[in-house]
């Protein structure tokens, strides 16, 4: 299994754009038959910084994913919109 966690930070004004985008995006990547779990997160007291969630079957299904059409599609029309990204990529301890 790999574990990607990542934070984004929408650019101000853009919040409700990055946050449509998501619901998007979840919809779309829990679709994918290695996407195990993909959880989106917006912070309680600071709108504009999201957190996401998600866990795939191998490498593959992740490489999958970031070729997926959708996540492309998305992501680049709305990148725009992110001021900062930054993302851990995990591995469960056995």
């Amino acid at each position: 299994m790999v574990v990607l966690a990542v934070t984004w930070v929408a650019k101000a004004g853009h919040e409700a754009d990055v946050a449509a985008l998501f619901l998007k995006l979840t919809e779309e990547s829990r679709k994918e038959p290695g996407c195990m779990m993909y959880q989106v997160h917006r912070h309680r007291t600071e709108p504009r910084r999201f957190f996401i969630y998600e866990q795939y079957k191998n490498e593959a299904a992740l490489e999958a994913h970031r070729g997926a059409s959708h996540f492309l599609q998305y992501a680049k029309k709305d990148l725009p919109k992110i001021a900062d990204r930054a993302y851990s990529l995990l591995r469960r301890i056995r």
